[in-house]
């Protein structure tokens, strides 16, 4: 059993509301790629496979401020 003093501070909604933002985000991202994939699809296929690893990669960059704003209410 855990025999820390409770905090009188209510719950953060921040966290739950940045988890709401961040799946929504990953839908709207997973749904635009997908979109391009009749494009995408005519390439060649080495030309395919650095699309998607970096289209993979790439949305993790705007993420670090909604993850700071969940941790500590503040965006820098």
């Amino acid at each position: 059993m855990d025999r820390r003093p409770m905090t009188d501070k209510p719950p953060s909604w921040r966290k739950p509301a940045g988890a709401l933002g961040i799946v929504a985000y990953i839908i709207v991202w997973a749904v635009l790629v997908a979109s391009l994939s009749d494009v995408i699809g005519g390439w060649w296929w080495p030309l395919q496979a650095l699309f998607y690893l970096v289209a993979g990669i790439v949305w993790i960059a705007p993420l670090k401020p909604v993850l700071l704003w969940m941790e500590t209410g503040r965006w820098r």
